[in-house]
């Protein structure tokens, strides 16, 4: 039989604007603790399509920096809040889902940690981020779904037992 361990040296936790930010947080730090691994806070940005570059004035298209640069400062204040140390990470993409993906195999992640949401009307046809990111990553994805429950006994695949922590 082969021995088939679980190894973790990267975690890419995604993280948006929602109240789920914190539980993903610190289940990304919880899973990289328990491994040794690093973690890189990751936040895609999505600039609307309907919105025209350069509209609002005639020196370029400023609103890419300016959301880059707040998710950025964001980022950094959620790593100082959960005391976290991480690499900061934050890019432009249409789809959430797809950044996501493509921010793990850049960052050579072995497990990424999302957040979950309801589902809404588009959701039920094109799934959600999390859904998607869980089908089309190259690696172990885990879904935090809020509130987040402490102290569940969990039951590895390796057959250890551990305790979630808060």
């Amino acid at each position: 039989m082969h021995d088939r361990r679980i190894v973790i040296h990267h975690v890419l936790a995604a993280v948006d604007t929602s109240s789920r930010v914190h539980g993903v947080v610190r289940a990304a730090a919880d899973l990289a603790s328990r491994f040794g691994a690093s973690i890189t806070l990751f936040r895609v940005i999505s600039v609307p399509p309907e919105f025209p570059a350069a509209a609002a004035n005639n020196g370029g298209d400023f609103l890419a920096p300016k959301m880059i640069a707040e998710a950025t400062r964001s980022l950094k204040a959620i790593a100082v809040a959960e005391n976290v140390v991480a690499a900061i990470r934050v890019d432009v993409a249409v789809e959430p889902w797809r950044g996501i993906v493509a921010a793990a195999d850049e960052t050579h992640a072995d497990a990424i940690v999302v957040g979950s949401h309801t589902y809404g009307f588009l959701d039920r046809i094109f799934g959600t981020n999390s859904a998607n990111v869980a089908n089309h990553a190259h690696c172990m994805v885990v879904v935090v779904h809020e509130p987040v429950v402490t102290g569940l006994d969990v039951l590895a695949s390796d057959g250890r037992r551990g305790i979630a922590a808060p």
